[in-house]
C-alpha cells in the first residue's frame, strides 16, 4: 500500500467521524428543513451546496498556504480562528431565529374581510391565522429566503481542520494527482456523510406526531441550532 492510498484511506476516516461527530455539519438542515417546510429536493441541494462551500473553504486555504511556504501551525491557527467565529454565527443564527420562533408562535394578527355569498348576502368577519375556521385562507406574499445564504456563508466559514495536515504530503511531494485524490476523497466522504445524516434524520422526523407542538417549530429548530453552536464553542464537539 502505498502513502498516497494509505492518506486517501485517513482522509476518509476523518471526513466520516469529523462529520459524524460535529453536529454543526447537519443539525442546521435538519431543523431547518423540518421549521420552514422544504422539499427533499431543496434540503438535498442546500446541504450539497453548503457542504462542498466548506471543504472548498479549507482546500483553497491549504493549498494558498502552502504554494507561498505558511508554516502548518500558522494555517491551523488561522483555521481554529475561523472555527471560533463560524461557531458564533452559528450561536447567534440560532439565537435570533430561536426569538424569531417564539415571536411567531404567539403573535395573534387579526384582520378582517368581506365575503360575498351566492345568496348575494356580504359580510365582514375578523379573524387571526392561529385559528381555523371557515373562512380560513392562505395569504399569498413573496418573500426572498435568505436562510440558505446565511447557512451558505456560515459553512463557508466553517474550517475542516482535520484535512490542513493531510493535504501537507503529497503537496510536499509536488504531486498534484494525489493532491487531488485526497481532496477529493475527503470532500465526497464529508459531504457524503452531511447528506446521509440529514435524509435519514429528515425523514425520521416525518414520522414523529409533532402537531401539536407544530407552531413552536422555528423556536424548536432556533434552540437546537444555538444548543449546537455553543457546544462547539465551549464543549468543542
Amino acid at each position: 500500500m502505498n502513502e498516497i492510498t494509505l492518506l486517501a484511506i485517513t482522509a476518509a476516516s476523518i471526513g466520516f467521524f469529523h462529520t459524524l461527530f460535529g453536529p454543526d455539519h447537519y443539525l442546521p438542515f435538519i431543523m431547518m428543513s423540518k421549521a420552514r417546510k422544504w422539499s427533499f429536493a431543496k434540503t438535498i441541494w442546500i446541504t450539497l451546496i453548503c457542504g462542498f462551500g466548506h471543504v472548498a473553504g479549507s482546500v483553497i486555504l491549504g493549498i494558498v498556504g502552502v504554494s507561498v511556504g505558511i508554516a502548518i501551525g500558522k494555517i491551523e491557527l488561522f483555521e481554529s480562528v475561523r472555527g471560533s467565529l463560524a461557531a458564533w454565527l452559528i450561536i447567534i443564527f440560532g439565537f435570533i431565529y430561536f426569538v424569531w420562533g417564539i415571536y411567531t408562535a404567539f403573535k395573534k394578527h387579526k384582520h378582517s374581510h368581506l365575503h360575498f355569498h351566492e345568496d348575494g348576502y356580504l359580510h365582514k368577519h375578523g379573524h387571526d391565522h392561529s385559528q381555523i375556521s371557515e373562512h380560513s385562507h392562505k395569504h399569498t406574499k413573496t418573500k426572498k429566503n435568505i436562510t440558505p445564504w446565511v447557512l451558505f456563508t456560515i459553512f463557508v466559514l466553517g474550517p475542516c481542520e482535520p484535512l490542513i495536515p493531510i493535504l501537507m504530503y503529497p503537496a510536499a511531494k509536488n504531486s498534484l494527482s494525489g493532491l487531488i485524490f485526497i481532496t477529493s476523497v475527503f470532500g465526497i466522504v464529508t459531504v457524503g456523510t452531511m447528506l446521509a445524516v440529514v435524509i435519514i434524520a429528515s425523514s425520521g422526523l416525518k414520522l414523529l406526531p409533532m402537531q401539536k407542538i407544530e407552531k413552536y417549530s422555528h423556536a424548536i429548530a432556533g434552540l437546537l441550532i444555538l444548543a449546537s453552536g455553543l457546544g462547539i464553542q465551549f464543549l468543542g464537539l
